[in-house]
């Protein structure tokens, strides 16, 4: 007869089933480079494109009879999509990141994002139905003839906390932990000064997805209204730059290569974008700050 195995003995050195490949598993994260994410940076990219940026265009292009005022736009289903598509693609970036990111750190920013873009969906599908009734985008809530002529008047300010909903705490409850979460990896995205060329390195792909990206982040600065938000992690990203390049003569690698150049081209836009719009009368009233970033819509309601 065969000898029984005792209990707790599943392996030759007493290992469990399968501790051998977490230990390799571990090792490849800590010890290996991914090398470009060229699918996942395409991903992002083209459902960036689609899903956001395409959102308003589909909702003037689309008939209004096909979705009726009382029930969600075609735009709210881009919308809806994105909400469920973006977070798997941030925590697929965040896993693939060369630094362990601590599993509650990576939840807790993606959960914030959900939460943030799903308060915009509601304010900002409301938002765009009110111009079928006349709503004058490039106006305030006050300034809008519809709302003047609204009785009672108290009603205005139920209309001024859904932009504050829309324009305000979704877009930073949103934007906050979607930049938060390409810092942190761009933090981990660091190799040796003398590693392989292919690690240090942007290939064709990383090249060609530059502007695309760059002139959605364009866009997202500009129509968010995040331009705080994104400055803070575009000089959190040089920072670390200058610092482990000082202390450690190590370099980012091709991934965090390809955000901070995503985030300095799109910061060029940025700056075109307002010196050609700094003397438009109309716009220069209803963002009248020390910070003046049109957003595109307002101005394409200029026009």
């Amino acid at each position: 007869m065969s000898a029984r195995r005792r209990p707790g003995k599943q392996g030759a050195h007493g290992d469990r089933p399968g501790d051998d490949d977490q230990g390799t598993k571990s090792q490849a994260r800590s010890g290996s480079h991914v090398g470009f994410l060229t699918g996942l940076w395409t991903l992002m990219t083209i459902q960036n494109w689609v899903l956001d940026f395409g959102r308003p265009i589909a909702m003037n292009v689309v008939p209004l009879e096909w979705f009726p005022l009382n029930k969600p736009s075609v735009g709210d289903y881009f919308h809806m999509a994105y909400n469920v598509i973006t977070p798997f693609c941030l925590l697929r970036l965040l896993d693939l990141s060369p630094r362990r990111i601590p599993a509650t750190l990576r939840y807790m920013t993606v959960v914030f994002m959900v939460m943030g873009a799903s308060i915009h969906l509601v304010g900002d599908s409301i938002n765009h139905r009110l111009t079928f009734s006349g709503y004058q985008h490039q106006l305030s809530v006050r300034d809008n003839p519809i709302m003047q002529n609204l009785e009672p008047q108290s009603l205005v300010e139920s209309f001024e906390l859904l932009y504050f909903y829309d324009e305000y705490l979704g877009h930073l409850m949103w934007y906050i932990p979607f930049f938060a979460v390409l810092v942190l990896f761009a933090w981990g995205s660091f190799v040796p000064e003398s590693a392989p060329p292919a690690q240090r390195h942007l290939p064709i792909s990383g090249i060609l997805l530059l502007w695309p990206s760059a002139l959605y982040y364009w866009y997202l600065v500009t129509e968010g209204q995040i331009f705080s938000a994104y400055s803070v992690s575009v000089v959190a990203i040089l920072a670390t730059v200058l610092y482990r390049r000082m202390t450690s003569d190590q370099v980012l690698d091709c991934n965090g290569r390809f955000l901070l150049y995503t985030f300095l081209l799109t910061l060029a836009m940025i700056i075109v974008w307002v010196g050609y719009l700094w003397n438009h009368a109309v716009l220069r009233q209803k963002y009248p700050g020390l910070v003046y970033i049109p957003e595109p819509w307002s101005w394409y309601s200029t026009l």
